[in-house]
């Protein structure tokens, strides 16, 4: 956690509400909800320097994104401002809306176009038009908001050792086993054939990671049997049923065998090629989980021209099955080839991808 902050300057109350586009009333209500605690003069005026006004702007970015009052205490109630993750949520934002409005400008100029050699917009076109330069885009605020709920600091809680065995188990994450282990009173969690990495209790059925930023709760019956969890992470909660130990072991099987054997998932071929000549060109976001064509239209600014550099993709070479479970391909543009590695979830759709330059390069 970071806090480069230089205190050097001081406004009083109506100097700090004026510049930061606040009322004086505002900065009242703020500090009554505990949200802000702004020093006080020898004739107990209210002093706001750059830690306060710094706070404010995490206040406002969690206004923007739809928190109320009483949410955003809960969020920062007892935390000590941190820069850099206000910036980072701050540049997510500016980087989503940049992206809707180079699509939006897009779809105006395909039209004008349209327009300028005669032909008439069809209703479809008109109707698509409408919706894309009018939406609010709720999705990608809601994923805002996740995003800052799962980068807040976490506290250790701690709880009744003996429910740990009531967690442990396989479950099913798309078609991969997250397997949580508990020993001597901890729990631990691994996706098939990937490190394990232990969760630390924030409450009775909510943990957390400290390796990254990601938590997960234990979903339960009304009877109180564990039946599955939710992983949050990225933005997005990712629900998991709890299966059978034999569906799990099967599960983990499947995937080392298919490994072992250096078997390419079925028409992955196909779809990656699909799926990198879109991303070269107009973006098809259906091929990928929301979580991942979130993640891609935040990158399509460097990625997008990057890709369209490489030139026209010529070739495409399995190289092997990776001991994570990943698909690796080799694949030629005109300007040169990239290394492309992929992970399909149970639907067929990019639930992972990325790409990166060969060893010798």
């Amino acid at each position: 956690m970071r806090n480069d902050i230089k205190e050097e300057t001081w406004l009083n109350a109506a100097q700090c509400a004026k510049r930061v586009g606040l009322t004086v009333r505002a900065l009242r209500v703020y500090e009554q909800t505990g949200l802000i605690h702004p020093r006080r003069s020898g004739k107990n005026w209210r002093l706001y320097g750059a830690s306060e006004i710094a706070r404010l702007n995490e206040i406002l970015t969690l206004k923007r994104l739809g928190f109320t009052l009483q949410h955003i205490a809960r969020l920062l109630g007892g935390q000590p401002v941190d820069l850099d993750r206000m910036l980072d949520m701050q540049n997510l934002g500016l980087q989503e809306q940049l992206a809707r409005t180079q699509q939006s400008l897009a779809i105006v100029d395909a039209l004008r176009a349209k327009t300028a050699a005669g032909d008439l917009l069809s209703v479809d076109e008109l109707l698509k038009l409408a919706k894309d330069t009018n939406m609010t885009d709720t999705l990608s605020e809601a994923v805002a908001w996740r995003r800052w709920e799962q980068a807040r600091p976490r506290k250790e809680k701690k709880i009744d050792a003996a429910l740990c065995a009531q967690y442990a188990g396989y479950y099913a994450l798309d078609d991969i086993a997250y397997v949580i282990t508990h020993r001597d009173g901890r729990l631990f969690t691994r996706l098939s054939r990937q490190p394990e990495l232990e969760i630390f209790p924030e409450d009775v059925d909510r943990f957390f990671y400290k390796a990254v930023q990601a938590q997960i709760t234990f979903i339960r019956k009304q009877r109180g049997d564990v039946t599955g969890l939710v992983l949050h992470q990225h933005g997005y909660d990712h629900d998991a049923p709890r299966i059978e130990w034999e569906r799990g072991v099967a599960l983990e099987e499947a995937l080392a065998d298919r490994i072992r054997q250096n078997q390419p998932v079925e028409n992955g071929r196909t779809l990656l090629r699909l799926v990198i000549e879109d991303l070269c060109g107009e973006p098809d976001y259906t091929l990928m989980t929301p979580a991942l064509a979130e993640l891609a239209r935040e990158q399509s600014e460097t990625n997008g021209p990057f890709l369209k550099s490489m030139g026209m993709l010529r070739d495409m070479t399995f190289k092997k099955v990776t001991k994570e479970g990943w698909d690796l391909y080799d694949v030629s543009f005109d300007n040169g080839h990239l290394y492309w590695s992929f992970v399909l979830n149970g639907g067929g759709k990019f639930s992972g991808l990325f790409y990166r330059k060969p060893p010798e390069d």
